[in-house]
């Protein structure tokens, strides 16, 4: 047989076998990680399996902190991720590729305190052992409340306490107060064991939180599964806000919370999607914050890591 005959019946052969695969491929989907955090505020990326579209398989991989989160989508151990603002200004500011291109959530915070520490307002806290998670976004909200009482973090006996293990070690008096994250403050209270000494959102940061962000490369090379992931995501976050009582099911079955502290937890909880002007905003007055406090050397290049136009067409055609 000659090479070109070869060649023709090699060419035929694909020929004849591009249809059995295509279809093969296209019911195999396409697979996504979606990082999230075990917190109700995070919840959002477990109801998306509700509006997946065809095609696409997103699958929710669980991270322990913030960082944990912003690390993986990096690192491109995951396309997409849903994690605090400040997590996001740390990488953004040494220049990772990392770029928010939708909102998570807003409030999701409270400063706790056990009932019987005797603190009631925020100066109560001087002198205090308080559990604080180093890189969060409620480390600087806590930092900038206690400037506007005129205090320091030298002011408190800061503990490096995760989220999950704050109201654990409250509950212990390991600690006597937190600032933590939703449902930890709904657990404490439920419990009997703690009291909410307040919301901290009387800064210029309002009540910023999460952000749902992903690597520079898939913004540049797969702005079509950007789009499609933020239309999924828009509709997760509508339905569990207008949905209570489902999203509370899906915190008990998925990530095995409490029913009585979800209750108390989730009117703290603003699930959100759209980067409008005002949450641009705070972002870039929570930079300078962090940059004031010396958590970060440089501010963030602000066109690299916002990208408000996915955000901004999908509000444009729901107009």
């Amino acid at each position: 047989m000659t090479l070109a005959r070869r060649t023709v019946l090699a060419a035929g052969a694909a020929t004849l076998a591009a249809p059995l695969a295509a279809p093969a491929l296209r019911a195999q989907g396409v697979a996504v990680k979606m990082g999230a955090l075990r917190l109700i505020h995070s919840i959002a990326p477990y109801l998306y399996e509700r509006f997946q579209p065809a095609g696409l398989r997103i699958e929710v991989v669980v991270f322990e902190s913030p960082t944990e989160g912003k690390n993986a989508v990096v690192t491109k151990s995951v396309e997409f991720g849903a994690f605090g603002i400040a997590a996001g200004i740390l990488g953004a500011a040494a220049r990772e590729p990392v770029v928010v291109v939708g909102s998570c959530c807003d409030r999701g915070m409270a400063v706790v305190a056990r009932k019987d520490a005797g603190i009631e307002k925020l100066a109560d806290l001087r002198g205090k052992k308080v559990g604080i998670w180093p890189g969060s976004t409620q480390e600087v909200f806590i930092l900038e409340r206690l400037r506007m009482e005129g205090m320091t973090i030298r002011d408190l006996q800061s503990i490096r306490v995760s989220f999950s293990e704050m109201p654990i070690a409250l509950a212990r008096g390991d600690i006597e107060a937190y600032v933590g994250a939703e449902p930890g403050p709904g657990v404490s209270v439920a419990s009997g064991v703690g009291r909410i000494v307040e919301y901290p959102y009387s800064t210029p940061m309002g009540s910023l939180n999460m952000i749902f962000a992903t690597h520079a490369d898939t913004v540049a090379q797969r702005p079509d599964l950007v789009r499609q992931m933020l239309r999924v995501h828009r509709q997760a976050s509508e339905f569990g806000m207008a949905n209570r009582d489902v999203t509370i099911e899906t915190a008990v079955a998925r990530l095995g919370m409490r029913r009585d502290a979800l209750e108390i937890s989730l009117p703290n909880v603003e699930l959100n999607w759209q980067m409008t002007p005002e949450m641009v905003q705070r972002a870039r007055t929570y930079a300078d914050h962090m940059l004031s406090l010396r958590q970060i050397r440089a501010l963030p290049d602000f066109n690299t890591f916002f990208d408000t136009r996915f955000s901004d067409e999908l509000a444009k055609a729901a107009a």
